[in-house]
Protein backbone atom coordinates (compact mmCIF):
# COMPACT_ATOMS: atom_id res chain seq x y z
CA UNK A 1 0.00 0.00 0.00
CA UNK A 2 1.46 3.13 -1.29
CA UNK A 3 2.14 6.48 1.51
CA UNK A 4 -0.80 8.29 0.42
CA UNK A 5 -3.06 5.29 0.35
CA UNK A 6 -2.16 4.52 3.94
CA UNK A 7 -2.22 8.71 4.97
CA UNK A 8 -6.35 8.26 3.46
CA UNK A 9 -7.16 5.23 4.98
CA UNK A 10 -5.81 7.03 8.56
CA UNK A 11 -7.88 9.87 8.14
CA UNK A 12 -10.85 7.67 8.05
CA UNK A 13 -9.80 5.61 10.99
CA UNK A 14 -9.50 8.79 12.71
CA UNK A 15 -12.98 9.67 11.97
CA UNK A 16 -14.43 6.16 12.91
CA UNK A 17 -12.28 6.73 16.73
CA UNK A 18 -14.10 9.79 16.93
CA UNK A 19 -17.55 8.54 15.74
CA UNK A 20 -17.22 5.57 18.13
CA UNK A 21 -16.43 7.94 21.22
CA UNK A 22 -12.63 7.56 21.73
CA UNK A 23 -11.22 11.79 23.14
CA UNK A 24 -10.40 13.09 19.89
CA UNK A 25 -6.66 13.91 21.10
CA UNK A 26 -6.31 10.26 22.01
CA UNK A 27 -7.46 9.44 18.43
CA UNK A 28 -5.24 11.80 17.05
CA UNK A 29 -2.36 10.63 18.73
CA UNK A 30 -2.67 6.89 18.12
CA UNK A 31 -3.49 7.58 14.58
CA UNK A 32 -0.49 9.70 14.42
CA UNK A 33 1.58 7.17 16.14
CA UNK A 34 0.62 4.19 13.77
CA UNK A 35 0.79 6.36 10.70
CA UNK A 36 4.08 7.02 11.25
CA UNK A 37 5.57 4.02 12.59
CA UNK A 38 3.53 2.05 9.27
CA UNK A 39 4.81 4.35 7.07
CA UNK A 40 8.70 4.32 8.30
CA UNK A 41 9.00 1.43 9.72
CA UNK A 42 10.50 2.67 12.25
CA UNK A 43 9.61 2.33 16.07
CA UNK A 44 11.91 5.10 17.48
CA UNK A 45 11.08 7.40 14.89
CA UNK A 46 7.57 7.60 15.99
CA UNK A 47 8.38 7.93 19.36
CA UNK A 48 10.99 11.24 18.41
CA UNK A 49 8.38 12.72 16.71
CA UNK A 50 5.81 12.24 19.47
CA UNK A 51 8.24 13.17 21.85
CA UNK A 52 9.27 16.59 20.04
CA UNK A 53 5.33 17.52 19.36
CA UNK A 54 4.70 17.16 23.11
CA UNK A 55 8.30 19.33 23.75
CA UNK A 56 7.34 22.35 20.99
CA UNK A 57 3.57 21.87 20.57
CA UNK A 58 2.51 24.14 23.31
CA UNK A 59 6.18 26.30 23.74
CA UNK A 60 5.39 29.48 22.38
CA UNK A 61 4.34 31.92 24.81
CA UNK A 62 1.53 32.80 22.52
CA UNK A 63 -0.11 29.67 23.89
CA UNK A 64 -0.61 31.56 26.92
CA UNK A 65 -3.33 33.65 25.42
CA UNK A 66 -6.09 29.84 25.59
CA UNK A 67 -6.10 30.05 29.50
CA UNK A 68 -6.38 33.67 29.91
CA UNK A 69 -9.31 34.18 28.01
CA UNK A 70 -10.65 31.46 29.53
CA UNK A 71 -10.22 32.92 32.59
CA UNK A 72 -11.61 35.87 30.85
CA UNK A 73 -15.15 34.40 30.29
CA UNK A 74 -15.41 32.57 33.17
CA UNK A 75 -15.20 35.44 35.36
CA UNK A 76 -17.38 37.79 33.29
CA UNK A 77 -20.14 34.83 32.66
CA UNK A 78 -20.67 35.22 36.85
CA UNK A 79 -20.84 38.32 37.09
CA UNK A 80 -23.98 38.81 35.51
CA UNK A 81 -22.53 40.79 33.08
CA UNK A 82 -24.55 39.37 30.32
CA UNK A 83 -28.02 39.75 32.16
CA UNK A 84 -27.22 43.53 32.45
CA UNK A 85 -26.12 43.82 28.81
CA UNK A 86 -29.56 42.00 27.90
CA UNK A 87 -31.51 44.07 29.86
CA UNK A 88 -30.10 47.50 28.65
CA UNK A 89 -30.81 46.11 25.20
CA UNK A 90 -34.20 44.95 25.93
CA UNK A 91 -35.34 47.99 27.57
CA UNK A 92 -33.58 50.31 24.20
CA UNK A 93 -35.92 48.33 21.83
CA UNK A 94 -38.70 47.85 23.77
CA UNK A 95 -41.00 49.23 21.10
CA UNK A 96 -39.24 47.44 17.73
CA UNK A 97 -41.20 44.64 16.74
CA UNK A 98 -39.12 41.37 17.58
CA UNK A 99 -37.64 43.68 19.80
CA UNK A 100 -36.76 41.18 22.71
CA UNK A 101 -35.00 38.85 19.53
CA UNK A 102 -32.70 41.86 18.38
CA UNK A 103 -32.03 42.34 22.21
CA UNK A 104 -30.80 39.20 22.19
CA UNK A 105 -28.52 39.22 19.30
CA UNK A 106 -26.92 43.02 20.66
CA UNK A 107 -26.98 41.10 24.50
CA UNK A 108 -25.16 38.25 22.26
CA UNK A 109 -22.37 40.35 20.36
CA UNK A 110 -21.68 42.24 23.20
CA UNK A 111 -20.81 39.54 25.36
CA UNK A 112 -19.21 37.67 22.74
CA UNK A 113 -16.49 40.29 22.64
CA UNK A 114 -15.31 39.09 26.07
CA UNK A 115 -15.96 35.64 26.61
CA UNK A 116 -14.92 33.97 23.04
CA UNK A 117 -17.07 30.38 24.05
CA UNK A 118 -20.27 29.62 22.16
CA UNK A 119 -20.88 27.78 25.19
CA UNK A 120 -21.02 29.78 27.50
CA UNK A 121 -23.24 32.59 25.37
CA UNK A 122 -25.85 29.98 25.07
CA UNK A 123 -26.07 28.81 28.72
CA UNK A 124 -26.30 32.70 29.91
CA UNK A 125 -28.56 33.67 27.54
CA UNK A 126 -30.95 30.46 27.76
CA UNK A 127 -31.81 31.61 31.46
CA UNK A 128 -31.75 34.99 30.60
CA UNK A 129 -33.52 35.43 27.60
CA UNK A 130 -35.56 32.58 26.76
CA UNK A 131 -38.39 33.42 30.48
CA UNK A 132 -38.59 36.74 29.43
CA UNK A 133 -39.50 36.42 25.20
CA UNK A 134 -41.92 33.20 26.44
CA UNK A 135 -43.23 36.30 28.75
CA UNK A 136 -43.63 38.89 26.03
CA UNK A 137 -45.59 36.32 24.09
CA UNK A 138 -42.85 34.59 21.68
CA UNK A 139 -43.05 31.19 20.71
CA UNK A 140 -40.54 29.00 23.14
CA UNK A 141 -38.61 27.31 20.15
CA UNK A 142 -38.12 30.28 18.55
CA UNK A 143 -36.58 32.18 21.73
CA UNK A 144 -34.58 28.96 22.14
CA UNK A 145 -33.86 29.10 18.64
CA UNK A 146 -32.57 32.64 18.87
CA UNK A 147 -30.55 32.15 21.90
CA UNK A 148 -28.59 29.47 20.20
CA UNK A 149 -28.14 31.16 16.85
CA UNK A 150 -26.93 34.35 18.40
CA UNK A 151 -24.09 32.41 20.57
CA UNK A 152 -22.02 31.55 17.66
CA UNK A 153 -21.21 35.12 17.30
CA UNK A 154 -18.81 33.98 20.57
CA UNK A 155 -16.77 32.12 17.97
CA UNK A 156 -16.38 35.11 15.29
CA UNK A 157 -15.95 38.19 17.47
CA UNK A 158 -13.17 37.97 18.84
CA UNK A 159 -11.46 37.21 21.26
CA UNK A 160 -12.46 33.74 19.76
CA UNK A 161 -10.93 30.47 21.05
CA UNK A 162 -11.55 28.55 17.51
CA UNK A 163 -9.57 31.71 15.91
CA UNK A 164 -6.56 30.92 18.41
CA UNK A 165 -6.73 27.22 17.56
CA UNK A 166 -6.80 27.73 13.35
CA UNK A 167 -4.36 30.33 14.33
CA UNK A 168 -2.11 27.44 15.74
CA UNK A 169 -2.70 25.11 13.48
CA UNK A 170 -2.19 27.31 10.51
CA UNK A 171 0.37 29.53 12.01
CA UNK A 172 -0.99 32.58 11.24
CA UNK A 173 -1.20 35.60 13.64
CA UNK A 174 -3.50 35.17 16.12
CA UNK A 175 -3.92 39.46 16.45
CA UNK A 176 -4.59 39.47 12.51
CA UNK A 177 -7.31 36.69 13.08
CA UNK A 178 -9.05 38.56 15.82
CA UNK A 179 -8.80 41.98 13.60
CA UNK A 180 -10.20 40.27 10.63
CA UNK A 181 -13.01 38.17 12.23
CA UNK A 182 -14.70 41.70 13.78
CA UNK A 183 -16.01 42.88 10.12
CA UNK A 184 -17.69 39.79 9.82
CA UNK A 185 -18.83 39.18 13.12
CA UNK A 186 -20.50 42.26 12.98
CA UNK A 187 -22.03 41.70 9.79
CA UNK A 188 -23.81 37.93 11.40
CA UNK A 189 -25.06 40.19 14.08
CA UNK A 190 -26.65 42.91 11.84
CA UNK A 191 -28.21 40.01 9.71
CA UNK A 192 -29.70 38.31 12.72
CA UNK A 193 -31.86 41.29 13.83
CA UNK A 194 -32.50 42.23 10.68
CA UNK A 195 -34.03 38.68 10.23
CA UNK A 196 -35.36 38.57 13.36
CA UNK A 197 -37.44 41.96 12.72
CA UNK A 198 -38.56 41.04 9.00
CA UNK A 199 -39.81 37.57 10.42
CA UNK A 200 -42.02 39.08 13.49
CA UNK A 201 -43.50 41.51 10.43
CA UNK A 202 -44.16 38.86 8.05
CA UNK A 203 -44.39 36.09 9.07
CA UNK A 204 -45.77 36.54 12.55
CA UNK A 205 -46.62 32.75 13.36
CA UNK A 206 -43.43 31.17 13.56
CA UNK A 207 -42.29 33.77 15.88
CA UNK A 208 -44.63 34.58 18.60
CA UNK A 209 -47.27 32.42 19.96
CA UNK A 210 -50.41 34.51 18.49
CA UNK A 211 -52.84 33.91 21.48
CA UNK A 212 -50.72 34.87 23.92
CA UNK A 213 -49.74 37.78 21.97
CA UNK A 214 -52.86 38.91 21.59
CA UNK A 215 -53.84 39.16 25.07
CA UNK A 216 -50.82 41.32 25.70
CA UNK A 217 -51.80 45.38 25.36
CA UNK A 218 -51.05 46.29 21.63
CA UNK A 219 -48.44 48.09 20.97
CA UNK A 220 -47.44 48.60 24.15
CA UNK A 221 -44.10 46.75 25.56
CA UNK A 222 -44.14 45.47 29.26
CA UNK A 223 -40.53 45.77 29.71
CA UNK A 224 -39.32 47.63 32.28
CA UNK A 225 -37.97 50.90 31.30
CA UNK A 226 -34.06 51.81 32.62
CA UNK A 227 -33.08 55.55 33.45
CA UNK A 228 -30.02 56.70 31.89
CA UNK A 229 -28.21 56.28 34.80
CA UNK A 230 -28.99 52.71 35.63
CA UNK A 231 -28.27 52.03 31.91
CA UNK A 232 -24.50 53.75 32.59
CA UNK A 233 -23.89 51.60 35.79
CA UNK A 234 -25.14 48.01 33.87
CA UNK A 235 -23.06 48.85 30.37
CA UNK A 236 -19.98 50.75 32.23
CA UNK A 237 -18.19 47.21 33.36
CA UNK A 238 -18.86 45.55 30.39
CA UNK A 239 -17.19 48.52 27.93
CA UNK A 240 -14.86 49.44 29.82
CA UNK A 241 -13.49 45.54 29.59
CA UNK A 242 -14.31 45.62 26.04
CA UNK A 243 -12.41 48.75 25.04
CA UNK A 244 -9.66 47.59 27.21
CA UNK A 245 -9.28 44.51 25.30
CA UNK A 246 -10.28 45.23 21.53
CA UNK A 247 -8.63 48.74 21.66
CA UNK A 248 -5.52 47.40 23.10
CA UNK A 249 -5.10 44.71 20.09
CA UNK A 250 -6.34 46.74 17.14
CA UNK A 251 -4.18 49.63 18.00
CA UNK A 252 -1.54 47.29 18.22
CA UNK A 253 -0.62 48.50 22.35
CA UNK A 254 -1.25 45.13 23.01
CA UNK A 255 -0.10 41.51 21.97
CA UNK A 256 -3.28 38.96 21.99
CA UNK A 257 -1.20 37.34 25.24
CA UNK A 258 -1.18 40.54 26.97
CA UNK A 259 -4.57 41.38 25.88
CA UNK A 260 -5.72 37.70 27.58
CA UNK A 261 -3.87 39.11 30.58
CA UNK A 262 -5.36 42.76 30.78
CA UNK A 263 -8.50 41.29 30.33
CA UNK A 264 -8.67 38.34 32.86
CA UNK A 265 -7.60 41.82 35.44
CA UNK A 266 -10.42 43.52 34.53
CA UNK A 267 -13.02 40.67 34.91
CA UNK A 268 -11.24 39.78 38.23
CA UNK A 269 -11.87 43.39 39.30
CA UNK A 270 -15.71 43.57 37.73
CA UNK A 271 -15.99 40.30 39.40
CA UNK A 272 -14.84 41.14 42.76
CA UNK A 273 -17.04 44.78 42.75
CA UNK A 274 -19.94 43.11 42.31
CA UNK A 275 -19.01 40.63 45.02
CA UNK A 276 -19.54 37.77 42.97
CA UNK A 277 -16.35 35.48 43.85
CA UNK A 278 -17.94 34.62 47.27
CA UNK A 279 -19.58 31.19 47.82
CA UNK A 280 -16.70 28.88 46.35
CA UNK A 281 -17.37 30.92 42.61
CA UNK A 282 -13.55 31.80 42.63
CA UNK A 283 -12.29 28.17 42.75
CA UNK A 284 -14.53 27.16 40.35
CA UNK A 285 -13.75 29.23 37.87
CA UNK A 286 -10.22 28.63 38.53
CA UNK A 287 -10.81 24.80 38.67
CA UNK A 288 -12.66 25.20 35.45
CA UNK A 289 -10.02 27.68 33.44
CA UNK A 290 -7.54 24.99 34.26
CA UNK A 291 -9.62 22.25 33.15
CA UNK A 292 -10.77 23.85 29.87
CA UNK A 293 -7.13 25.24 28.54
CA UNK A 294 -5.20 21.68 28.79
CA UNK A 295 -8.06 20.33 27.27
CA UNK A 296 -7.47 22.24 24.68
CA UNK A 297 -3.82 22.62 25.01
CA UNK A 298 -3.53 18.63 24.77
CA UNK A 299 -5.74 18.55 21.68
CA UNK A 300 -2.95 20.89 19.98
CA UNK A 301 -0.14 18.79 21.02
CA UNK A 302 -2.09 16.00 19.26
CA UNK A 303 -3.22 17.43 16.34
CA UNK A 304 1.04 18.88 16.11
CA UNK A 305 1.58 15.23 16.11
CA UNK A 306 -1.31 14.29 13.64
CA UNK A 307 -0.37 17.16 11.17
CA UNK A 308 3.41 15.74 11.17
CA UNK A 309 2.35 12.23 10.23
CA UNK A 310 0.42 14.14 7.26
CA UNK A 311 3.07 15.57 5.97
CA UNK A 312 5.12 12.57 6.31
CA UNK A 313 2.55 10.98 4.24
CA UNK A 314 2.30 12.99 1.72
CA UNK A 315 -1.62 14.19 1.87
CA UNK A 316 -1.94 17.68 1.53
CA UNK A 317 0.30 17.77 -1.45
CA UNK A 318 -1.35 14.34 -2.82
CA UNK A 319 -4.82 16.06 -2.22
CA UNK A 320 -3.83 19.50 -3.42
CA UNK A 321 -2.30 18.02 -6.99
CA UNK A 322 -5.42 16.07 -7.49
CA UNK A 323 -7.42 19.73 -6.60
CA UNK A 324 -5.19 21.08 -9.33
CA UNK A 325 -5.08 18.14 -12.06
CA UNK A 326 -9.15 18.08 -11.68
CA UNK A 327 -8.90 21.57 -12.93
CA UNK A 328 -11.69 22.53 -9.90
CA UNK A 329 -9.87 25.84 -9.32
CA UNK A 330 -9.47 27.69 -6.11
CA UNK A 331 -13.73 28.51 -5.67
CA UNK A 332 -14.15 24.49 -6.65
CA UNK A 333 -12.14 23.57 -3.89
CA UNK A 334 -13.27 25.59 -1.63
CA UNK A 335 -16.63 24.89 -2.36
CA UNK A 336 -16.04 21.42 -1.60
CA UNK A 337 -14.25 22.15 1.84
CA UNK A 338 -17.20 24.05 3.10
CA UNK A 339 -19.28 20.93 2.11
CA UNK A 340 -17.12 18.62 3.87
CA UNK A 341 -16.99 21.34 7.15
CA UNK A 342 -20.71 21.22 6.89
CA UNK A 343 -21.13 17.69 6.92
CA UNK A 344 -18.29 16.68 9.61
CA UNK A 345 -20.38 19.64 11.99
CA UNK A 346 -23.27 16.99 11.79
CA UNK A 347 -21.39 14.31 13.94
CA UNK A 348 -17.94 16.30 15.58
CA UNK A 349 -17.54 19.22 17.28
CA UNK A 350 -16.06 22.51 16.06
CA UNK A 351 -12.08 21.93 18.06
CA UNK A 352 -12.61 18.44 17.06
CA UNK A 353 -13.15 19.62 13.12
CA UNK A 354 -10.45 22.07 13.03
CA UNK A 355 -7.92 19.98 14.06
CA UNK A 356 -8.76 16.90 11.42
CA UNK A 357 -9.65 19.63 8.33
CA UNK A 358 -6.72 22.31 9.04
CA UNK A 359 -3.91 20.44 8.80
CA UNK A 360 -4.78 19.06 5.37
CA UNK A 361 -7.05 22.13 4.02
CA UNK A 362 -4.00 25.39 4.82
CA UNK A 363 -1.17 23.45 2.25
CA UNK A 364 -4.13 23.02 -0.43
CA UNK A 365 -5.47 26.81 -0.06
CA UNK A 366 -1.78 27.76 0.18
CA UNK A 367 -0.94 26.16 -3.26
CA UNK A 368 -4.23 27.44 -4.85
CA UNK A 369 -3.51 30.98 -3.72
CA UNK A 370 -5.52 31.55 -1.04
CA UNK A 371 -5.04 34.38 1.79
CA UNK A 372 -5.05 32.59 4.99
CA UNK A 373 -6.32 34.84 7.09
CA UNK A 374 -9.17 34.88 4.68
CA UNK A 375 -9.62 31.16 4.75
CA UNK A 376 -9.58 30.77 8.31
CA UNK A 377 -12.52 33.17 8.77
CA UNK A 378 -14.13 31.06 5.89
CA UNK A 379 -13.33 28.09 8.37
CA UNK A 380 -14.80 29.16 11.63
CA UNK A 381 -17.79 30.40 10.36
CA UNK A 382 -18.16 27.21 8.47
CA UNK A 383 -17.36 25.15 11.38
CA UNK A 384 -19.74 27.26 13.54
CA UNK A 385 -22.79 26.07 11.17
CA UNK A 386 -22.32 22.63 12.88
CA UNK A 387 -23.49 24.07 16.18
CA UNK A 388 -26.97 24.19 14.92
CA UNK A 389 -27.11 21.52 12.42
CA UNK A 390 -28.61 18.19 13.86
CA UNK A 391 -27.88 15.81 14.98
CA UNK A 392 -24.66 17.21 17.34
CA UNK A 393 -25.33 20.72 17.53
CA UNK A 394 -23.95 21.51 20.93
CA UNK A 395 -25.46 25.12 21.11
CA UNK A 396 -28.71 23.44 20.56
CA UNK A 397 -27.93 20.74 23.50
CA UNK A 398 -26.58 23.67 25.27
CA UNK A 399 -29.69 25.44 25.35
CA UNK A 400 -32.32 22.44 25.74
CA UNK A 401 -29.66 21.30 28.51
CA UNK A 402 -29.97 24.50 30.61
CA UNK A 403 -33.23 25.28 29.88
CA UNK A 404 -34.92 21.89 31.11
CA UNK A 405 -37.95 22.35 29.89
CA UNK A 406 -39.39 19.06 29.06
CA UNK A 407 -42.23 20.79 27.26
CA UNK A 408 -39.24 21.99 24.85
CA UNK A 409 -38.20 19.37 22.39
CA UNK A 410 -34.99 19.30 20.97
CA UNK A 411 -36.18 19.08 17.39
CA UNK A 412 -37.91 22.61 18.30
CA UNK A 413 -35.00 24.24 19.17
CA UNK A 414 -33.27 22.85 15.83
CA UNK A 415 -36.47 24.40 14.05
CA UNK A 416 -36.02 27.56 15.51
CA UNK A 417 -32.19 28.12 15.23
CA UNK A 418 -32.74 27.00 10.95
CA UNK A 419 -33.14 30.73 9.78
CA UNK A 420 -30.11 31.24 11.46
CA UNK A 421 -28.09 28.52 9.69
CA UNK A 422 -29.30 29.94 6.78
CA UNK A 423 -28.35 33.83 7.33
CA UNK A 424 -25.01 32.02 8.15
CA UNK A 425 -24.10 30.11 4.97
CA UNK A 426 -25.69 33.60 2.80
CA UNK A 427 -22.78 35.75 4.93
CA UNK A 428 -20.11 32.84 4.24
CA UNK A 429 -20.65 33.12 0.42
CA UNK A 430 -20.56 36.53 0.63
CA UNK A 431 -17.38 36.70 2.89
CA UNK A 432 -16.13 33.85 0.43
CA UNK A 433 -16.68 36.00 -2.87
CA UNK A 434 -16.01 39.86 -1.20
CA UNK A 435 -12.41 38.95 0.80
CA UNK A 436 -12.11 42.06 1.54
CA UNK A 437 -14.51 42.13 4.43
CA UNK A 438 -12.20 39.77 6.31
CA UNK A 439 -9.19 41.58 4.82
CA UNK A 440 -10.27 45.39 5.44
CA UNK A 441 -8.73 45.73 8.77
CA UNK A 442 -5.52 43.77 8.97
Amino acid sequence: MSEIALGGLLIGALVLFVLLGVHIAVALTAIGFAGVWLMREDLELAMRLMYLSAYNGVADYIFATIPLFVLMGLLVSISNVGKDTFDVAESLLRRVRGGLGVATVLANTVFAAVTGVSIASAAVFTRVAVPEMVRHGYRTSFAAGTVAGSSVLGMMIPPSLLLIIYGVLAEQSIGKLFVAGLIPGLLLAVVFAAMIMLMARFTPGLVFDLKRHAELATGRSTARLLGTGEMLSKLVPIAALVLLVLGGLYTGFFTPTEAGGIGAFGAFVIALLRRSLGGGNLWRVLTETGAVSVGILILLVAAGFYSRMLSVAGVPVAISDMVQGAGLGPYGFLFLYVVILLLLGMILDSSSILLIMTPVAVPIATDLGFNLIHFGIITVIAVEIGLLTPPFGISVFTVKSTLNDPKVSVESIFAGSLPFVGVMLLVLVVIAIFPVLALALT
